[in-house]
């Protein structure tokens, strides 16, 4: 081994062992082994790969879809003391010229890229000048046409085996079948793989389908039997607001969250939750990527997934502290019709798509036959507004549009401020701005640290709070400051962007594939399908039905989802059925039989117990009730 694993794990991490299967996928990377590791939502995949990371000269280079997750990792390697930085199509060219000469020099470890940096021959043209010693790939799944989140800019990803072809890769998802396991190997040319896969089983989550039409009482009440904090699952932002107000009106602290907050509101929220100031965050998905709650004792999915992938990994966010913990998904007649038209939602009419690729073209202003490796920003929200476009159908034919490799389609990248001083310590002293600005490069050098060296992120609501001045005069300033060439300052934005993989083609010329279109729409309906199974089946425990989802054999049934436990119910019933049958009939048995009172209190059974039971024997012929005794021949 290049190095001792338990050390680097004891220094950077301050933990004493691995996890399960942790080990073995180390151990086979620094073998230099291709590897495949299955582990579940809160399985530790990260360690997987940034211990190696650390065991390993040279650089690893890690390719994830997450630009949010991305930053959160590369913040929390730094505050462990590991050098590490990301590439995606947020930065300035300044930025990102930056950090591949510091990769280039040997000061960066890991190395996050996104997806759609891959497209571009030029970049890369920069990577393979790099020491480049591991690669891995995060989020796997994302390469398989057969997965529930294809993406199609993954497929780039062969393009760095080409480069790097004497490195080991590792491959990590949270959720896949079988299939798109065997497509993930293919697809990034593995050789002589390994796959460790860790059970899908949960041992300490409970399953728990609550069905009702009046979704907001049962909420209430589930989240007033459960303590401790947890998380609500909605489909949209605006419910996130009213299922607070609910909450909040039923004295039960909770916030929402999604993705159109600034990112400072984000991490406010998520701080109060994760200290515990809040005890519910309702959110859309834009929540729970990279967030490392152990104690989350129940999630609740208000609205239902499209697929068991979805919901098994935000299920999974609960109970990572292996205590007990519920996943609760609330459904109504109404979810089982509603997954059905998002069938259609996701696969409008082709003249449809062909139409929109035509509007993008003249929103953004791309001339026909131009456009290729080129990104603008896209106001998605005006778009729709310009042409009459219904959102969640227009949103559908751009990720069709992506998936058939006509342009690359990102919601939004949410991006902090950020500023680099350019001037040298020597050069400030000579500064001369106005007052203000000089208040705010003060405040600048006192408050953040490395800004010669690097982009740091900065807060202009903080800045202004400190010096008692507006937000609006915090930017101007900062603004100002640029222009003398004292920084350079990228102001946050949250927004957005279209990609052009290929040069625009009129609209006659667009072609969606079997693969993108017919194939993909049949294997969504597989997934809602199995989600509706998932949902409305009151006789399989819910915990097998997801592992034979994700491919394991005769799984047993796990005796705490609500299928098994009514159930154990009904066994137990039927058990202290059949001893209250043996008990009347034994004591009706006796010489001249019993009262009906006589054997209630000698059975410690209510009398209206024993006169139905009475009954049903009777009607089988085994039990004689004259009056109020019972009466029965011994056989």
């Amino acid at each position: 081994m290049p190095a001792d694993i338990y050390q680097i794990l004891r220094d950077h991490w301050s933990y004493e062992d691995f996890r399960e299967l942790q080990k073995e996928i180390i151990e086979s990377v620094l073998d230099g082994h291709d590897t495949i590791g299955l582990l579940p939502t809160g399985g530790g995949k990260s360690i997987t790969f940034q211990v190696p990371a650390m065991a390993l000269d040279g650089l690893t280079l890690v390719v994830t879809p997450l630009i949010s997750l991305m930053k959160d990792q590369v913040d929390n390697l730094r505050d462990h003391g590991i050098k590490a930085l990301y590439l995606h199509a947020g930065l300035t060219l300044r930025e990102q010229n930056l950090a591949f000469d510091r990769c280039r020099f040997g000061k960066v470890k890991l190395l996050y890229v996104s997806p759609e940096k891959l497209q571009s021959p030029r970049f890369i043209d920069k990577l393979s000048t790099m020491d480049v010693r591991f690669l891995v790939v995060d989020e796997a799944h994302c390469i398989s046409q057969w997965g529930y989140d294809f993406r199609p800019s993954y497929l780039n990803i062969s393009k760095l085996r080409d480069t790097f072809n004497d490195v080991p890769v590792l491959a990590l998802t949270a959720s896949a079948t079988p299939d798109v396991v065997t497509d993930i190997a293919e697809k990034l040319k593995l050789t002589n793989h390994r796959i460790f896969s860790k059970s899908f089983a949960r041992t300490n989550i409970s399953y728990v389908v609550r069905h009702g039409d009046h979704k907001e009482d049962m909420l209430v009440r589930i989240l007033r039997a459960v303590d401790g904090c947890g998380i609500v699952y909605v489909r949209s932002r605006k419910r996130t607001r009213e299922l607070v107000e609910i909450l909040t009106k039923n004295n039960i602290s909770a916030d929402f969250y999604h993705a159109g907050l600034s990112i400072e509101d984000k991490n406010e929220k998520q701080q109060r939750w994760k200290e515990g100031d809040t005890r519910i965050m309702v959110a859309t998905n834009a929540f729970g990527m990279g967030i490392d709650k152990p104690d989350v004792r129940v999630v609740v999915h208000f609205d239902m997934p499209s697929s068991l992938e979805e919901y098994y990994q935000e299920a999974g966010r609960a109970g990572r502290d292996g205590k007990p913990s519920y996943a609760v998904l609330l459904a109504s007649q109404y979810d089982k019709s509603q997954l059905t038209r998002r069938i259609n939602d996701s696969f409008p009419d082709k003249d449809y798509i062909k139409r929109v690729y035509e509007l993008l073209g003249n929103f953004l202003e791309v001339a026909v036959g131009s456009g290729y490796n080129q990104i603008y920003e896209f106001n998605f929200t005006l778009f729709c507004d310009r042409f009459d476009l219904k959102p969640i159908q227009a949103r559908s034919a751009l990720l069709l549009l992506t998936q058939a490799g006509y342009i690359e389609y990102v919601d939004e990248i949410a991006t902090r401020s950020r500023v680099m001083v350019l001037a040298t310590k020597n050069e400030l002293y000579d500064l001369r701005i106005d007052a203000t600005a000089d208040k705010v490069l003060q405040l600048l050098l006192r408050t953040y640290t490395g800004l010669f060296a690097d982009y740091v992120f900065i807060s202009e609501p903080l800045m202004a709070k400190r010096l008692g001045f507006t937000e609006q005069q915090i930017y101007e300033s900062l603004l100002a400051l640029g222009r003398h060439n004292v920084i350079h300052y990228v102001p946050r934005k949250s927004t957005p962007y279209v990609l052009y993989t290929t040069s625009r083609e009129l609209p006659r010329y667009v072609q969606l594939p079997l693969s993108v279109y017919e194939e993909r729409r049949r294997q969504m309906e597989r997934r809602i399908e199995a989600m509706k199974a998932f949902a409305f089946k009151v006789d399989e425990c819910r915990e097998s039905i997801i592992l034979k989802y994700f491919g394991e054999e005769n799984p047993t049934k796990c005796g705490k989802c609500d299928i098994c436990r009514d159930e154990k119910r009904g066994d137990e019933k039927r058990e202290t059925s059949q001893s209250l049958r043996e008990g009347i009939l034994y004591l009706a048995s006796q010489p001249g039989g019993h009262t009906v009172q006589y054997i209630s209190r000698q059975l410690s059974t209510r009398v209206e117990q024993v006169i139905a039971e009475a009954r049903l024997l009777a009607d089988e012929g085994t039990l004689r009730i004259d009056g109020l005794t019972l009466k029965c021949d011994k056989h």
